[in-house]
């Protein structure tokens, strides 16, 4: 096996890059020889199909993700309504694995996770990244897609990135700076939604408005990349992110037409969605028939967490198939999602696992399949999927392990030795046991009943976490929200007032609703709109005020109402609703922190009005919030004494307030 990469590992934020001095041929003539050589050997030594390939050509790769797919949401994992057929004829065709999980239960480190074999808290991309934030996966870590590269591969990406904050900018690094040759991709969700997108970039320049949805766009991007390379002569790494179902949801006509008998209009959008995605990945898979690739082709579909909202309004419809907890969470339903593998020749068609995988295992099983060793100077989370592709065990250095600081606080840390699994709150000192092979819905916690399983998991939980988060760079440290401690936030710039009524605007225009005698607020990232009490408030008070979303197409849909200490982003608490999201929330600080506080999902359409009031007790810190007619009570920070500033708040759309009347 061979060593190519050495890169410090460059903790704390530093970007270092040591590039290996073999020349490119010689490498390229080593790696094949020991491919070839270990191809033979693990075949003569195994007696498996996994390697059994005569031929010393390395094979192509395909890196297939969904985004908020449900491991239930496909035909082939038991879905009574949802049609895929592409996916369901692929999983004939390969491994259809039954305990697939994503590196964590939200979206950019699950991404990470996959190009670096790393657990994100070790490889610094600990949480879903926000537009313009610091956190970007760092050049120090090493990609799949160099290690492929630097042995002759032809590169390519298509679709979500989301590994950075400031996308398409030379600020931080971008897919480029990660080994990709070409690149078509979007910093998060494509905008308006899925349908004719206009915020994709090209290899750092903007592409403008596309037809079509954004599946099929990403999809018809690989096959063309395809097609201009197919003299190349070089085998191929190619990973395809779709933003589908990730909301904002929107279907084309042709794909909700299996669903036309049902009524419910969020379900149609929905299932739409996925047969959307399916059909995308259909087209691929015809485009690398056609040009030859199929036989040489390693092919893995997966999704990067479990699906969002409640599942039973508007459009996030996605479904766990009985698994408990939906994204965000640590149980089963937030991190397991489908995985079906296909390589002919070395998986046996229409064939069902149960091994548990991981989304970091891509990185380890890739670099054995090309004879290239693992980096030895930085942990590697993943192992090698070939066992498994044998029906044989994986053997595992690192366990199976998941952070998630959005995850409900009891749980937020989980991790899984054999069939069982732990799971902890964020300061690691209240635990929930399960075995996952006898109770795969987690209805029984046996901590207590398992003391002694309890104690060995709870002390090396304890133990691998220290260590994970003692690897990983300390951005997490001062960012980690958490009650009675509010993330610091970046400060929006000066807004404009065009009414004269406020004593403080950021990054916000508000004018007169003259219809409505209230106030319009728009913001391209986030606004506030802040007046200054009079007299500060203390002890019990009310709030009531009305609110809607005037943005009819726009990526996100959100309004809320603000108190705080300060007029800043920071000393402020935002109670509304995220109307995108299906979700009534409370969160202090920014928009990263959303739910962080309080979070609600609920049932209604994008443009209603809605009516709050938030009775509010300083003296208890507990608040309850009441919109239309439904109450949200929860905990307010006990630093938060009095309350000086009140106004209003908004994140990349326009919503319409009322006057905050208090009481």
């Amino acid at each position: 096996m061979l060593n190519f990469f050495a890169k410090s590992p460059a903790r704390n934020n530093k970007m270092l890059d040591c590039r290996p001095t073999l020349p490119i041929e010689l490498r390229y003539r080593l790696a094949t020889l020991t491919f070839a050589l270990c191809a033979a050997l693990f075949a003569q030594l195994l007696g498996s199909t996994t390697l059994t390939a005569e031929s010393s050509t390395r094979p192509n790769f395909i890196v297939f993700l969904t985004d908020d797919q449900g491991w239930g949401d496909l035909g082939c994992y038991g879905h009574p309504k949802i049609q895929s057929p592409n996916l369901d004829r692929f999983a004939s065709e390969g491994l259809r694995f039954t305990q697939c999980y994503a590196g964590c239960s939200v979206c950019s480190p699950s991404r990470s996770a996959i190009l670096t074999g790393r657990t994100p808290y070790r490889n610094g991309v600990w949480r879903w990244i926000p537009g313009g934030s610091q956190y970007h996966l760092r050049t120090s870590e090493i990609a799949i897609t160099e290690v492929l590269k630097e042995i002759g591969y032809d590169t390519c990406h298509a679709g979500k990135w989301h590994l950075n904050g400031k996308f398409s900018s030379p600020e931080q690094p971008q897919p480029n700076d990660h080994g990709y040759d070409h690149w078509m991709a979007t910093q998060n969700n494509a905008s308006p939604n899925h349908m004719n997108p206009v915020n994709f970039v090209r290899n750092g320049k903007e592409v403008g408005r596309m037809e079509g949805p954004s599946s099929v766009l990403c999809a018809k991007e690989a096959a063309v990349w395809l097609e201009n390379r197919k003299d190349s002569g070089n085998p191929f790494f190619l990973t395809v992110w779709t933003h589908e179902p990730h909301l904002p949801i929107e279907s084309a006509e042709e794909y909700m037409k299996p669903y036309a008998d049902i009524d419910d209009e969020g379900i149609r959008q929905h299932h739409g969605n996925i047969t959307q995605l399916d059909a995308a990945f259909g087209n691929l898979m015809a485009a690398v028939d056609a040009l030859g690739y199929r036989d040489d082709t390693f092919v893995i579909f997966t999704s990067d967490n479990g699906p969002e909202g409640n599942g039973t309004s508007g459009r996030t419809r996605g479904s766990t198939g009985g698994l408990r907890g939906r994204k965000r969470a640590s149980h089963e339903g937030g991190i397991r999602v489908p995985g079906i593998v296909r390589w002919p020749g070395h998986i046996r068609p229409d064939t069902e696992s149960d091994t548990p995988i991981i989304g970091s295992d891509i990185f380890p099983t890739i670099c054995e399949i090309v004879g290239v060793e693992l980096p030895t100077d930085r942990t590697i989370d993943g192992a090698s999927m070939l066992p498994a592709f044998d029906g044989q065990p994986i053997d595992r250095e690192q366990p199976l392990y998941w952070r998630n600081h959005l995850a409900p606080e009891r749980t937020q840390v989980a991790m899984r030795v054999g069939d069982w699994k732990i799971l902890g709150s964020s300061d690691l000192t209240k635990f929930e046991l399960y075995n996952i092979q006898d109770d795969w819905q987690e209805t029984t916690d046996l901590s207590a009943s398992h003391p002694e399983k309890l104690e060995a998991l709870r002390t090396k939980l304890i133990a691998h976490d220290k260590a994970v988060l003692d690897e990983g760079p300390d951005w997490w440290k001062d960012e980690k929200p958490s009650k009675g401690k509010r993330k610091k936030s970046a400060e929006p710039a000066a807004g404009v007032d065009k009414t004269g009524k406020f004593d403080r605007v950021l990054g916000a225009t508000v004018t007169s609703a003259s219809d409505s005698g209230g106030y319009r607020v728009s913001a391209a990232a986030e606004g506030l709109v802040l007046k200054k009490l009079d007299e500060p408030r203390s002890g019990e008070f009310r709030l009531e005020c009305r609110y809607a979303s005037l943005q009819k197409n726009g990526p996100t849909r959100n309004a809320a109402i603000v108190i705080g200490t300060a007029p800043t982003n920071h000393d402020t608490i935002k109670i509304g609703t995220a109307i995108g999201m299906n979700d009534h929330v409370a969160f202090a600080g920014d928009w990263g922190n959303v739910g962080s506080i309080a979070k609600q999902a609920s049932s209604f359409q994008p443009m209603d009005n809605f009516d709050i009031t938030v009775d509010i007790d300083l003296g208890e810190h507990q608040a309850t919030a009441t919109i239309n007619g439904k109450p949200m009570k929860f905990d307010l920070p006990e630093s938060l004494t009095e309350i000086e500033w009140v106004g209003y708040y908004v994140k990349a759309t326009e919503s319409e307030f009322g006057e905050i009347v208090i009481e």
